[in-house]
C-alpha cells in the first residue's frame, strides 16, 4: 500500500472512475521516462507493477567488470535510482515540541555537564521556538587503487637448475582476478596484495654481482673497485707491533694478544678481504617477484545548506545527526537528483555533485551514492530579566547543542580538562 502511495502525486489527489483506472497523477516513478501530460490515462495495474520496475537489471557478478579492461564502465553510466522521495516544504515534518519537552532536553543536556547549573534551564522563560530545517548533502565515490613493488629475497637454490621461470608474460595490473578479495561497497578503506601470476624470476644480487661475497671495507680501503686483497694485517694495539710485553724490571714477555706475532688479522673479515653479502646471504642470486597492493577506500564529498538561524552551528553536527532521507541514488557516475516540486533541492543536489572529490590517476570509480538528507532543527531562545541565550534540538534523535552560551558555567573554563581527563 506505501509503495502505491508513493507513485501518486502529492498535490493531486487521485480520482478513481468506475472502469478502474487512475485520471490524475504526477508520475509512474520509472527512471528515464517522460512524465505524462494532464489527461493521460493509466490502469491500476500499471502503477502497481511500476514500484518493482527497475529500468536496469542487476549485473551478473559484482567482479565480473573487474576481469576486462581498464576503461570498460562497471555500472550504467545513466542514474539508476535507489529512492527519492516526493519533497514538498510544507510536507516536511515538524518537531512538534512543546514547552515540557524543551526544558527536559535542555535539563537533560545540563545534567551531564558537571558544572553547570540547571536553574536557567528550570526558571526561565521560552521567549522563542524557531523551526530551520538543513539540507545535508552527501557524495560518496568507492574508488579502487592499484600499483605493484618488486619484492626481492635471497635465492639459495641452484641457479642452473631453477624451474620457477615463468611460462608466459606477467598478468596486467587491472586484469588481476580479485572476486575473492573484492570488500563490501563503500567501506572506508580496505587493502589487499596478492602476487602477479608469471612475475617471478631469479636475478643476479646487484651488491655482489652474483659473488656471493663482497669487499671488506675495514682491511681494503685503499683498493681499487673489485679489487681486494687478502690476509691485510694490522699492529697489534697491546704490544704496538713488537709481539712483547716490556716490563719495569727490564723483561719482556710474549705478547698474549696477538701470539707474540705483532699483528692482528681484520675483525670483520678475519683478513679473507671478503665478507658475505647480506643482500643475498652468500647465494648470489635474489628471487624476485611482483606484488599488486590494491586499495579500496571512499571518498565523501559533503555539503550543508543551513539557514542564517542555523548557521553557528559547526556542520560536523548536521553530518552526525540523524534526519529524513529524501534522495538515495547509486550509480557508476552519479547525475543530480531530480525532485518535480523542489527547484532549490535540484540546484543543492547538482552543488554536491559538482564538488566531488578528486579520483587519484592510479584509481578508477567502481560505484558512486548520492544521498540528500533534511535534518529538522529546533532553535530555542531563553530569556530572564533582559538576558538570553540560545540552543539548538538537531535531529531526529533531539540532540541539544549549545555552545558557550550557557549563563549558569562554574567551571572557570576547568571543563575541557576534565574532559581531556575523563573525568
Amino acid at each position: 500500500m506505501e509503495e502505491e502511495e508513493s507513485l501518486l502525486s502529492a498535490g493531486k489527489i487521485p480520482v478513481k472512475s468506475e472502469s478502474g483506472r487512475w485520471s490524475s497523477y504526477e508520475h509512474v516513478g520509472r527512471v528515464g521516462s517522460v512524465i505524462p501530460t494532464a489527461g493521460t490515462v493509466v490502469t491500476v495495474d500499471e502503477i502497481r507493477s511500476a514500484a518493482g520496475f527497475h529500468p536496469y537489471p542487476p549485473p551478473n557478478s559484482l567482479h565480473e567488470p573487474l576481469l576486462g579492461s581498464r576503461n570498460e564502465p562497471l555500472y550504467p553510466t545513466e542514474q539508476v535510482l535507489g529512492y527519492i522521495q516526493a519533497h514538498r516544504q510544507n510536507d516536511i515534518q515538524r518537531q512538534v515540541l512543546d514547552e515540557v519537552v524543551i526544558r527536559e532536553l535542555l535539563i537533560d543536556h545540563v545534567g551531564h555537564r558537571c558544572c553547570w547549573g540547571s536553574r536557567p534551564a528550570r526558571t526561565w522563560t521560552i521567549g522563542s521556538v524557531e523551526d530551520c530545517n538543513v539540507y545535508v548533502g552527501t557524495l560518496e565515490t568507492f574508488v579502487e587503487e592499484r600499483e605493484s613493488i618488486t619484492e626481492k629475497e635471497p635465492f639459495l637454490g641452484d641457479s642452473t637448475s631453477y624451474s620457477g621461470k615463468a611460462k608466459g608474460p606477467p598478468v596486467e595490473l587491472w586484469d588481476l582476478d580479485l572476486m575473492n578479495e573484492f570488500p563490501m561497497l563503500f567501506v572506508p578503506y580496505a587493502e589487499s596484495r596478492k602476487v602477479i601470476p608469471n612475475s617471478e624470476a631469479i636475478e643476479k644480487c646487484p651488491d655482489c654481482i652474483g659473488r656471493g661475497d663482497i669487499i671488506c671495507s675495514t682491511c681494503n680501503t685503499d683498493q681499487e673497485p673489485g679489487f681486494y686483497k687478502e690476509n691485510q694485517m694490522s699492529p697489534c694495539h697491546v704490544c704496538h707491533g713488537r709481539g712483547l710485553i716490556a716490563h719495569k724490571d727490564g723483561s719482556d714477555t710474549l705478547c698474549r694478544n696477538c701470539s707474540g706475532t705483532g699483528k692482528l688479522p681484520c675483525p670483520k673479515c678475519g683478513s679473507r678481504g671478503l665478507i658475505k653479502c647480506e643482500t643475498c646471504q652468500g647465494g648470489g642470486w635474489l628471487s624476485t617477484r611482483e606484488i599488486a597492493i590494491i586499495r579500496w577506500k571512499t571518498l565523501v564529498t559533503r555539503k550543508v545548506s543551513a539557514k542564517s538561524a542555523a548557521g553557528s552551528v559547526p556542520d560536523e553536527v548536521f553530518h552526525r545527526a540523524e534526519g529524513v532521507m529524501l534522495c538515495n541514488t547509486q550509480a557508476h557516475q552519479c547525475t543530480p537528483a531530480y525532485f518535480a516540486d523542489s527547484y532549490f533541492l535540484n540546484q543543492f543536489s547538482s552543488q554536491v555533485i559538482n564538488e566531488r572529490a578528486s579520483v587519484p590517476p592510479t584509481s578508477r570509480v567502481i560505484c558512486e551514492r548520492h544521498i540528500i538528507t533534511v535534518v529538522p532543527v529546533t532553535r530555542v531562545t531563553m530569556t530572564h530579566r533582559g538576558k538570553d541565550f540560545r540552543y539548538y534540538i538537531i535531529g531526529t534523535r533531539r540532540e541539544v547543542y549549545l555552545k558557550d552560551t550557557y549563563p549558569a558555567r562554574f567551571c572557570w573554563g576547568l571543563c575541557p580538562c576534565f574532559d581531556w581527563l575523563k573525568l
